[in-house]
C-alpha cells in the first residue's frame, strides 16, 4: 500500500538546508520515492502553522520508505537537514480498501 511522508518544517540555517535539498532528488529517486509537493507558501486555511516549509513524499510501501529513511546514502544527506532544521515528519498511510476506518 502506498504510503506518504509529511513534513514540516522551520529551517534555521538556509546554507546547509540548501546542501540537503541539493542531494536530496538523487537519493529519492534511488529508492523509489516520489516528491509530491514542496511548499515554502503554503496557505493555512484552519488553525495554526508555524512551520516555513511543507514536503509531501510518496513510496509504493512502508517498507520502501524505511530503505529510503534508514539507508546509509539518506542518512549522509540527512545530517544537514537535522541540523538545519527543527520540524516533524509523519508517514501516512494510504487509502486501501478497508476505507472508510
Amino acid at each position: 500500500m502506498t504510503v506518504y511522508a509529511l513534513a514540516q518544517l522551520t529551517i534555521h540555517d538556509p546554507e546547509r538546508y540548501g546542501r540537503y535539498v541539493a542531494a536530496f532528488l538523487p537519493v529519492l529517486a534511488r529508492h523509489g520515492g516520489r516528491l509530491l509537493a514542496a511548499d515554502t507558501a503554503a496557505r493555512v486555511v484552519e488553525g495554526e502553522w508555524p512551520y516555513d516549509k511543507a514536503i509531501l513524499l510518496s513510496f509504493d510501501s512502508r517498507e520502501d520508505f524505511e530503505r529510503w529513511s534508514t539507508s546509509s546514502e539518506y542518512r549522509e544527506i540527512s545530517r544537514d537537514r537535522e541540523a538545519a532544521t527543527e520540524g516533524v515528519v509523519v508517514l501516512l498511510d494510504g487509502i486501501g480498501h478497508a476505507w472508510p476506518a
